[in-house]
């Protein structure tokens, strides 16, 4: 297919922009030639590690029992019951309301045109293979230059993936909720704990909730920036290409905005794991994330924040 050519082209001239972009800042700045992310700056709060070290090959494979450990340290603490609360919260005004939202993405998909291309463009995007094409090429290139933190990112990516995705997939065949395109009520059938058989025979009748490409595709946006913390434009880019993600798989009837809300947190705290080997720093676990519904013209829809 030509436009997942020109696509993987234009993910490679990306790798290898935001690189150049790192280079060059490292022939102005002494102490750039390492990662000068929050990571090394917190240094003073968080054991020491080693970010110019190649990663061993299976690290991607062997850390990710760790980082459901950590996950589970990082959650249950006092601290992130009103982030839960407002995940909840937020989850369930926008149950309300998937009924509407679905219907309107879905004439505004079917009224073909630029919204229907950008929609299957995004939704492709997010379906696993960008995911990991992105951490292969991060890989690839770092091998090629001896760059270690490049075949860091790569390696990081995989494992935020594969850990995030795991997790996901635990909550999707324990939810079981229909998706849009397969609903037999308005807002979707929970189906709790299905019977496993059926789940596999009709999988889009139970694995709505939550989004993994959602989930896999900001751990991945997360993993990339927290390695290139000086080239600016990768939050910003990553934000506005999963919420396109987001926004495509509503208007394709794969998923309802209420699948979002807990995909955004699995996705962020997963990628701040895999990026973080050392611990996440203080100052980086004190800070926000902010889900909360937004009343717009024909319905609800999300405001996401981070807290600096």
């Amino acid at each position: 297919m030509l436009f997942r050519k020109i696509f993987y082209l234009e993910i490679f001239v990306i790798i290898l922009s935001i690189n150049i972009i790192s280079f060059a800042q490292s022939t102005t700045t002494p102490d750039s030639t390492s990662q000068k992310s929050t990571m090394e700056k917190d240094s003073s709060d968080t054991p020491s590690f080693n970010f110019n070290k190649m990663p061993e090959w299976h690290e991607m494979i062997t850390n990710i029992p760790g980082d459901w450990s950590k996950y589970f340290q990082v959650t249950f603490q006092e601290n992130k019951i009103p982030l839960y609360l407002t995940v909840a919260t937020t989850t369930a005004a926008l149950v309300v309301t998937d009924d509407k939202t679905w219907q309107e993405s879905d004439k505004f998909y079917k009224g073909g045109g630029a919204n229907k291309l950008f929609s299957d463009i995004f939704t492709e995007m997010g379906d696993g293979k960008t995911q990991f094409g992105l951490g292969a090429l991060f890989g690839i290139y770092g091998l090629i230059t001896n760059d270690a933190r490049a075949v860091r990112t790569g390696s990081q990516i995989v494992q935020a993936v594969l850990a995030s995705g795991t997790v996901v997939q635990v909550l999707k065949h324990i939810t079981g909720r229909e998706s849009p395109f397969v609903a037999t009520s308005p807002t979707g059938i929970w189906n709790f704990f299905p019977n496993q058989i059926d789940y596999h025979q009709h999988v889009p009748h139970f694995d709505a909730f939550p989004s993994g490409h959602v989930t896999t595709f900001l751990a991945t946006v997360i993993v990339i920036a927290e390695n290139y913390p000086e080239v600016w434009w990768i939050r910003p880019a990553g934000y506005l290409f999963t919420a396109g993600l987001a926004a495509g798989m509503v208007n394709k009837g794969i998923h309802w905005y209420s699948d979002y809300p807990l995909a955004i947190v699995l996705g962020y705290t997963f990628g701040m794991i895999a990026a973080h080997p050392e611990g996440i720093p203080n100052s980086i676990a004190g800070k926000k994330l902010n889900v909360m519904p937004i009343l717009v013209e024909k319905g609800f829809g999300l405001s996401v924040g981070y807290s600096f």
